[in-house]
């Protein structure tokens, strides 16, 4: 069902006028191509990667530490002392449990942040929205939808306003 056969169905259906429907001006924005390709949201992904960045490579040393470890009882625990290589197996344990909890913080830190940085960035994004949509006399604007003509994708305007801003 098209946008416009949809809107027309509920115009109908609230008792509006086929020709005070075909009068509106409607429009679309994709927000997931807004969160990805504007400036703001650009700059808030550098922003995160940044601050994330020695977090993310003590994660990685820790890595391949443990991949070392492995590789060391693998290869060596059948000449070693049964109390060594029970002691290599705790820690090797110990380590992967410490690795684990640090990897779930470092993820919902991530995810925190981001969250925080694309509200922002939603924020400034919704409010170019309004301002296009008061100053070119939009009666809607739609953010979710299945089909869209590309005469109403309003996406790259918003994304250019955006980005000037």
């Amino acid at each position: 069902m098209s946008v416009t056969r949809a809107c027309l169905a509920v115009a109908l259906g609230l008792g509006v006028s086929a020709s005070a429907m075909a009068q509106s001006k409607i429009g679309f924005v994709n927000s997931d191509r807004v969160l990805r390709e504007s400036a703001p949201a650009v700059a808030a992904q550098k922003k995160l990667e940044k601050e994330f960045e020695k977090r993310d490579q003590e994660l990685q040393k820790l890595t391949k530490q443990l991949q070392g470890m492995q590789e060391n009882l693998e290869r060596n625990a059948v000449t070693m002392a049964e109390a060594d290589r029970k002691a290599k197996e705790r820690e090797f344990a110990e380590l992967t449990r410490e690795f684990q909890r640090r990897q779930r913080e470092f993820r919902e830190d991530l995810n925190q942040r981001r969250n925080e940085e694309l509200a922002g960035v939603l924020e400034r994004a919704n409010r170019t929205i309004r301002e296009i949509a008061d100053s070119e006399k939009y009666d809607a604007i739609l953010q979710d939808a299945i089909y869209i003509s590309p005469r109403v994708d309003l996406t790259d305007k918003v994304i250019k306003t955006l980005n000037s801003k």
